[in-house]
């Protein structure tokens, strides 16, 4: 497959960051794009500037998923959609819990489970799911976000086998860390963030993933882009911690040993 194959394409959390620059991206091909998002204003602007179909639809709203998806017959499917309230485990409370997984996996399921079958059905398709660097490796204080992110690399894997025999290619996209207003959204509107996340790194921008996206969707029908990790070249996840016991550092401090 490649552009010229496909014809309609959805798009979640279209309204800024990466859905936003997919949405343009797409439209650059002439693809008859959907957009969902939440952000009314914001929404209303893209379609203004690319003539994307803009839809105020919250993902979690299955009957208006369910609703969209049943008068469009979807090539392309970009889950982007997402949210995260960073924190340890242990400070979790249950609207964290409820929200991302609502959210960032739930409706990437229902969407799934919507759109895909027509796809298997129409031996056409492309599933792109939008994950995270975070679904493979563990960092400090995001507990459930790594975990729901760990569900959509799985799910991506498990529908490959699902439409096995059917041209349905899918695509996990693993960013690192972008330079998006995502922080904002996460951390509050506050200058201060985008000094602690942004400012002074050498950072992928939005439209560098949507060239990747581009690019999978672009390759032959024979390729299938299973995985790609888009990081920053100045980023890594390894490392390694190791701790003392806290009574083994008190005996240190007491005896007075210089660690």
């Amino acid at each position: 497959m490649s552009f010229s194959d496909y014809r309609t394409a959805l798009v979640t959390g279209a309204s800024s960051g990466i859905g936003a620059a997919v949405v343009e991206r797409l439209r650059a091909e002439n693809i008859e794009v959907h957009a969902i998002a939440r952000s009314a204003d914001a929404l209303n602007e893209l379609a203004e500037r690319t003539g994307c179909i803009a839809h105020v639809i919250d993902v979690t709203d299955r009957a208006a998923i369910a609703e969209l998806a049943g008068s469009v017959q979807f090539d392309i499917l970009i889950n982007n959609a997402g949210v995260d309230r960073p924190k340890k485990f242990l400070q979790a409370d249950a609207e964290d819990i409820d929200l991302l997984v609502d959210v960032n996996l739930r409706a990437v399921l229902h969407i799934c489970r919507l759109i895909v079958p027509g796809m298997v059905e129409r031996d056409r398709g492309h599933v792109v799911n939008i994950s995270s660097i975070a679904g493979n490796y563990n960092f400090g204080g995001n507990s459930i976000y790594h975990a729901v992110k760990s569900g959509v690399a799985m799910l991506s894997n498990q529908l490959r086998i699902d439409a096995f025999g059917k041209r349905v290619r899918v695509t996990e996209i693993c960013p690192g860390r972008v330079a998006t207003d995502i922080f904002n959204h996460v951390h509050g509107n506050d200058p201060s963030v985008r000094e602690r996340f942004i400012d002074g790194f050498e950072l992928p921008q939005a439209s560098d993933i949507a060239d990747a996206i581009a690019f999978a969707i672009a390759a032959p029908v024979a390729v299938n882009i299973g995985h790609m990790e888009i990081t920053p070249t100045l980023q890594v996840m390894g490392g390694l911690q190791t701790a003392r016991p806290e009574t083994s550092a008190a005996v240190y401090e007491a005896e007075g040993v210089k660690r």
